[in-house]
């Protein structure tokens, strides 16, 4: 059984009293720069906002800078391996192997197709292809990202036995996916909103589990 712990603390400080190399993998999602949750989703009376008005999460400014270079020193001296999405955002240095979500845009929306992933890995770039539309109604953070992108992940990026970490949790889609998989995670968010509803996901998740 997976052991997941949930830490509503700043990640940095966390990582701070960790060894190096403490974890094996640390698959990230930090804010990208460019205030997404305000500017593209909508905020007051814009036309956005109208459609959108029944959403399950608060809009906040989170995102209006990326991460800083204490961060990234940090993330890469606990991980032997990472995979941090929005690497096109951040100076991090050559990348062997980018992953991609492909999000199954519907034609005529302003969306990205697309996200990377900057990853520490070598070999072919791969692509993963999931609607972002499919989990719409259950979002309870603005840049949530499906529990199978992150299975995906795991199956391709990790191996039996790896302990990960990630350092933004947000939604905490990726607690879901390592309890499936049976990956030991420690999972850091420091809005105490994103973190109670997060948690509040998971431990719905696993009640269901235990239903069935």
């Amino acid at each position: 059984m997976a052991e997941i712990n949930f830490y509503n603390i700043d990640c940095i400080e966390f990582m701070k009293t960790k060894p190096d190399n403490h974890y094996d993998l640390a698959i990230v999602d930090p804010p990208y720069g460019i205030d997404l949750a305000n500017m593209n989703m909508g905020i007051g009376n814009t036309p956005k906002a109208s459609k959108i008005k029944n959403r399950k999460w608060k809009a906040k400014d989170w995102d209006k800078e990326i991460p800083s270079k204490e961060y990234f020193l940090e993330l890469k001296r606990v991980s032997q391996n990472q995979i941090i999405w929005g690497g096109n955002y951040f100076d991090l240095g050559n990348c062997g192997k980018f992953i991609i979500w492909d999000k199954k845009i519907p034609k005529g929306l302003s969306f990205s197709d697309c996200e990377y992933a900057w990853t520490s890995f070598f070999g072919a770039n791969k692509m993963f292809r999931y609607s972002a539309y499919l989990d719409k109604l259950n979002k309870t953070h603005p840049t949530q990202k499906p529990k199978d992108l992150y299975r995906w992940i795991l199956k391709n990026y990790a191996k039996d036995g790896n302990k990960i970490l990630d350092t933004h949790g947000g939604s905490m889609s990726i607690a879901l996916a390592c309890d499936m998989e049976n990956f030991d995670l420690d999972i850091c968010e420091i809005d105490i909103e994103y973190f109670e509803t997060g948690k509040k996901r998971y431990n719905e998740f696993k009640q269901q589990v235990t239903m069935f």
